[in-house]
């Protein structure tokens, strides 16, 4: 059922022993479920073949009640911005096409790579533009780029090794047209103005800390102190190892991931957690997932939210080379969104994705258990350079019109969701509120064009 051209042999495939119709009368009762449970209503029962229509609305139906009975027919948003520092990158993951090999990036080389590196005082300037504009919480992931260090101590470190290139993935500044700093002068140019610094994945976290003893919850700190105020549980794609061999095998495993996320909550962050599904997996690769993910909130209670992102599979490697044929159906998509309420009993919020999926198909997964519709972004490149079509910007008068139009209830909120302001639809024009310069004034009101929000 995913896009995958290939038999890679998985340990992990749909079997059970378990009916759909035991699983769905749990799903409805409310009680745990188990790995085979999710497994037989992600797919409808593994008695028979493909997904059943007549199953599968059971299913939304069931997630939706969930999602009504955990958090009422809300449907939240935020005023934010992306700003990606860097798209270099030496990880080599094959569903990725944001990246550009870091070595384009050196002084002397003459390639055309359409790549980026920011510095901090570019950082700042386009963040606190936006923060003029209302907007207050910034969200960071960037490429592993080698210059890139937790501070200058870090760096000391680093220089200190023999070769450190080979050994610890680094070279100096000074070899590359563009210094990006450090982690920490990065995240205190972004967060200079009072914009909420959403940042520092798992996987930058080890970048972090290459090279050292340090462990997760020291750099952490340390990012925190910098300005850091919640950390993404991105560079999750899919949390079983024999998937990550296939399309990430430079990438940390599962066991850093858990790792990096215990970290950034024992420093007392707030994180979020995602899948990327729809390229190679199973579907119990995907409940396996959830499993993770669960388990982890189970020990540390931090996750805000949960956020399925379908795998967007156009000028991916994993596409070029053959290795998928597409992404996942929109009936994969809506029962991804639905498992993951029904399993994850602990994680209030479930997002679903305009950039990734649409306006009318985000909607639709507002009925199928999901409860939050992203944010403004005002610039997304990563979803953008696979392939993505989808927009770059969502104003707060589009949010209020396509929530309004399912029947469900307008309301901003702050990255932690503990602060929310609900929406009057009749008050317009809507604009954010929570911000440290946000006055209720719609965004981009003449003042600039979404298309060029990042350049």
């Amino acid at each position: 059922m995913t896009g995958a051209a290939h038999d890679f042999g998985f340990e992990h495939v749909p079997e059970t022993d378990q009916s759909f119709e035991n699983a769905l009368a749990k799903a409805r009762a409310g009680e745990r479920l188990t790995v085979d449970d999710g497994v037989e209503l992600i797919t409808t029962g593994t008695d028979c073949e493909g997904i059943d229509p007549e199953r599968k609305e059971l299913v939304l139906e069931a997630a939706d009640r969930r999602r009504a009975e955990m958090v009422g027919d809300e449907v939240t948003f935020v005023a934010n911005l992306n700003n990606n520092v860097t798209t270099a990158c030496n990880t080599g993951c094959l569903f990725c096409n944001f990246k550009n090999t870091a070595h384009l990036f050196e002084s002397g080389s003459d390639a055309d790579h359409g790549g980026f590196t920011k510095t901090p005082a570019e950082s700042r300037d386009i963040v606190a533009d936006a923060v003029e504009m209302g907007i207050y919480e910034v969200t960071s992931v960037s490429g592993l780029h080698p210059a890139l260090v937790l501070d200058e101590e870090h760096r000391e470190i680093l220089e200190s090794y023999d070769n450190p290139a080979a050994e610890v993935n680094y070279k100096p500044p000074e070899a590359y047209d563009t210094d990006p700093a450090s982690y920490a002068e990065q995240l205190s140019a972004m967060s200079a103005d009072g914009a909420h610094v959403h940042s520092m994945t798992p996987e930058e976290a080890h970048h972090a800390k290459r090279g050292t003893d340090w462990s997760y919850e020291e750099v952490y700190r340390r990012l925190a102190d910098a300005g850091l105020a919640s950390a993404p549980g991105t560079a999750a794609e899919i949390l079983v190892p024999e998937v990550r061999e296939v399309i990430c095998p430079g990438k940390i495993g599962t066991d850093e991931w858990v790792a990096g996320m215990e970290g950034a909550m024992e420093a007392g962050l707030d994180v979020t957690a995602t899948i990327m599904y729809g390229h190679v997996e199973t579907e119990k690769h995907r409940v396996l997932h959830l499993d993770v993910v669960r388990d982890l909130q189970d020990r540390y209670g931090g996750i805000t939210e949960f956020v399925p992102l379908s795998f967007i599979h156009q000028n991916t490697p994993l596409y070029d080379r053959g290795l998928v044929t597409g992404g996942a159906s929109d009936d994969e998509d809506e029962l991804m969104v639905a498992v993951a309420r029904l399993y994850l009993d602990n994680v209030d919020h479930i997002q679903s994705s305009w950039v990734k999926f649409g306006n009318a198909k985000a909607l639709k997964l507002l009925n199928c258990g999901a409860d939050d519709l992203m944010g403004t972004i005002l610039s997304e490149e990563i979803t953008k350079r696979a392939g993505g079509g989808f927009g770059e910007f969502r104003s707060f008068d589009d949010y209020v019109d396509m929530i309004t139009a399912i029947g469900r209830r307008p309301v901003e909120r702050s990255t932690d969701y503990r602060t929310r302001r609900p929406i009057d639809p009749d008050d317009g024009p809507h604009g954010p509120t929570l911000g440290p310069r946000a006055d209720g004034t719609p965004l981009l009101d003449g003042r600039r064009d979404p298309a060029t929000a990042d350049d």
